[in-house]
Parts: structure tokens; C-alpha cells; sequence
């Protein structure tokens, strides 16, 4: 089922109407941040522009940049002055139920809202987006981050955290990043994802094991574990620890790429063997990314296509994404065999079969009402029932390829795609 939201399908088309808004986020590093983002990135495209744009109907969104296939038609033109490519004003219209904001050729990682404030994680650079002003400002190397790729934002210790592809960084409120070190992480730590466990303590994924800061510490050198596939004897399936969330009683459940793990007091771990992820002869005529070409050559070498005889990118043990929701019920993403569900007994897993749009899952999310959100690389979709209701470019992403999501206080979606970022209003 595709969801209709009849008020943004009409204000995106209509001609002589107010159109979604393209707005142009500074995000321009250049060659050497797409290199930092380091395995899984995309390649640095060339920079973009330095003014933010709304764009006609009929023309790019910039020198050499094209919309995202299948994208709705903007009807509306406004040039805005000339600014700074690292701040400014993106001068969105507030009654837009469609909003687009572009980041460039490249995946919004994450989206993270703090009230008023929107923060946007880029493979080159980090956006922080204030809705109330419309004032953006872009931060990356030249601020204290070791690296440009920014992979998770939430807070610690009452401040902004990053996950970057090179360390942890905590925002001083004004124009710089503090790193912190993650003892025993080496020299350059690739942070994937960050949690605050019920009990104070802050867990932090890792592609090189997870690690674990008691109480919270993250100045005590004594308070800091580190846990890899070695140190928990097979525990933790995998060193490349890609998600994490808290279950109802407390366990910690990781994401990896050969599998899921929960641990509380001891280990349990689950792979497709065990029922994670829909075998290959039930997706093998799905739209896939085929492997070598939409795909980074880490994840297309990771997917084992050829073992399978599939021209695809296809690894159920890759566990993309996770989520443990109010229920207690476990929701894993994984590369290429679908969404599953572990209810504490065993796994079922959902394909396109099943209404899913793509099997590629790539972020997870619960909103306020207990809605489940699943982003894929065929659109947004939404569990309804026994099924799920679909959001593609034709309801207003800005690409079908969803990589992040947040809903706002008001209600709004902000979904992170390949090449920008959509803020979608109205009824769902």
C-alpha cells in the first residue's frame, strides 16, 4: 500500500501553487572529506555551490547536478543572495508541506532533532539546521572534527555528540569539537553508533569491537571496556559493530556484519542460519543495488552475490540497522534479505513479498504514536497491520533511498537520502 498525503502529492505538482522548496545546505569539502569517510563511503562529488537555492521546475539544481530520478517537478524560483558555503540562510517557506534540503552527492547518515535544532551527518560534514531562523552552519575539519564523515549524532552529557570515521567528538556550543579518546580503540576509530544505556552507561559501536564507558565516564581511562569477537569468544559475531540499542530488560543488543548479539551478563547471538534475514531464492528477483555499481565495494565483497549466484549485494548476516521497540520486539535491517523480527522465540523475516519496497534496509525508527519506520533503498516505509504503507519521490522524498530519519515535535518527518534531506508535513 502506498501512502497517498494527498496535501504534499498536490502542493509538489501543482503549477501556480507554492511547490516544495530545494534549498542548497553548504556541504562542499571536496575530494579529501569523501576519502575520510573511509570503507562504505561514496565518492567526493565535484562541490557544489555556495548559494542556496530554490529551483524551477525545468531546470538543475545546480551546475552540473541533476535531481534524483523519478523526483516531482518544482514550479517555483527564488535566487537568494550570495553567502558562505559553511553558513547562511536557507530561507525555507514554512507552509511548504515539502521541504527539500540538498547536501550535495552524497548520504545523509544520520539525523538527529534537539528541539528547534536540526543536525545532519553527511559523509562530508555535519549541518546544524536551526528551524527557527532558517540559519544553517556546516562543520567538518576546520573545526575540530578529525574527520568530515558524520555517521551518528545524539548527546552526551547534555551535549552534541558525533560519531565520525575518525573518533567521537562533543560540541562546545560555540565553533569547535572536542575528540574523545576511546581507550584501547587505536589511532583511528571509525564510530558507527552511540547509546546511553539505562543505567548511565555509554556504549560505542565501533569497527573495531564495541566499547563501553561506565557510568557514563568518558574521561577515566579505568572506566572504559572494550569488547571484539576475540575478547567475548565468538560473542559478539563480528569486530564491525554497526547498531546498537537497549532492550525492556536492560540487554544491549549490537548490529554486526555476520549477525546480531544481545548481551546481559553473557552472550547470545543469532545469524541467518538461525533464521536472521530471508533466504536468497525469495529475494533473488527483488530490485536490488547491484553489486559493484550503487553499491561501495566494501558492502558489494561483504554480500557474497557470487556464492549465491546472484548478481546482487546480498549478505542476511549484515546486520545494517536495529531497533528494540516499546514492545520489547527486536527489528533488525539487513543487507539485502529484508526486515526482521525476533520475538524473544524465534525470527520472521519481511521482503518486498510482504510490501516491503526494497530489501536493503538501512535505518530503523519508532516515532511518538509506536509507529515502526523502515528506510530502504526503494522508499520509506511504514507498518500498517499485517503490512507496511510505502513513501517514495512521489509523495516528496527527495531520493528513494533512505538512509536516515527523525520526527520532529511537531510531527514533521525529516528523512535523509542520498543527495539531500526531505521535511515532510501533514496526515499520514
Amino acid at each position: 500500500m502506498q501512502l497517498t498525503w494527498k496535501s504534499a502529492a498536490v502542493i509538489i505538482v501543482a503549477f501556480g501553487g507554492i511547490a516544495a522548496g530545494v534549498y542548497t545546505l553548504g556541504v562542499q569539502q571536496g575530494a579529501r572529506s569523501g576519502q575520510e569517510a573511509g570503507a562504505g563511503a561514496e565518492p567526493a562529488p565535484a562541490a557544489a555551490p555556495a548559494v542556496p537555492e530554490r529551483q524551477a521546475s525545468a531546470g538543475p539544481i545546480s551546475p552540473g547536478a541533476q535531481m534524483p530520478p523519478n523526483h516531482p517537478p518544482l514550479d517555483s524560483i527564488q535566487q537568494p543572495p550570495v553567502q558562505s558555503d559553511r553558513e547562511g540562510k536557507a530561507q525555507a517557506d514554512p507552509n511548504a508541506n515539502v521541504t527539500h534540503f540538498r547536501v550535495g552527492e552524497r548520504n545523509v547518515k544520520n539525523i538527529f532533532i534537539d528541539g528547534k535544532v536540526v543536525w545532519v551527518g553527511t559523509s562530508s560534514g555535519l549541518i546544524r539546521y536551526d528551524t527557527g531562523d532558517d540559519s544553517f552552519r556546516l562543520f567538518d575539519t576546520r573545526d575540530g572534527l578529525r574527520s568530515a564523515a558524520v555517521l551518528r549524532v545524539t548527546k552526551l552529557e547534555g551535549r552534541i555528540a558525533a560519531g565520525t570515521a575518525d573518533g567521537l567528538a562533543l560540541y562546545d556550543g560555540g565553533n569547535k569539537w572536542e575528540m574523545v579518546d576511546i581507550p584501547g580503540a587505536g589511532q583511528k576509530v571509525y564510530v558507527d553508533d552511540i547509546l546511553t544505556a539505562s543505567n548511565g552507561d555509554v556504549w560505542i559501536a565501533t569497527h573495531s569491537g564495541a566499547y563501553r564507558a561506565k557510568a557514563g565516564d568518558l574521561k577515566d581511562r579505568g572506566k572504559w571496556e572494550s569488547f571484539t569477537a576475540h575478547s567475548t569468544k565468538g560473542g559478539l559475531p563480528d569486530d564491525r559493530v554497526d547498531g546498537l540499542a537497549q532492550g525492556k530488560d536492560g540487554a544491549i543488543w549490537f548490529a554486526t556484519e555476520d549477525g546480531v548479539a544481545r548481551f546481559k551478563g553473557g552472550w547470545q547471538n543469532w545469524n541467518h542460519d538461525r533464521g536472521l534475514g530471508a533466504p536468497a531464492d525469495k529475494v533473488k528477483s527483488d530490485r536490488f543495488m547491484a553489486a559493484g555499481g550503487d553499491v561501495p565495494a566494501h558492502h558489494a565483497a561483504a554480500g557474497g552475490a557470487k556464492d549465491k549466484g546472484l548478481n546482487i549485494a546480498y549478505n542476511p548476516n549484515y546486520v545494517t540497522s536495529i531497533l528494540v521497540d516499546r514492545d520489547g520486539t527486536v527489528w533488525c535491517g539487513t543487507w539485502g534479505g529484508g526486515l526482521a523480527r525476533f520475538d524473544g522465540k524465534g525470527w520472521r523475516n519481511y521482503t518486498v513479498a510482504d510490501g516491503l519496497p526494497g530489501n536493503h534496509v538501512f535505518t530503523l525508527r519508532q516515532d511518538e504514536a509506536g509507529r515502526l519506520w523502515i528506510g530502504t533503498n526503494n522508499g520509506l516505509a511504514r507498518r500498517e497491520g499485517k503490512g507496511f504503507a510505502v513513501l517514495t519521490t512521489a509523495n516528496g522524498l527527495f531520493s528513494n533511498f533512505v538512509f536516515s530519519m527523525a520526527v520532529a515535535p511537531d510531527g514533521s518527518l525529516w528523512v535523509g537520502t542520498f543527495g539531500g534531506v526531505a521535511r515532510l508535513k501533514g496526515t499520514l
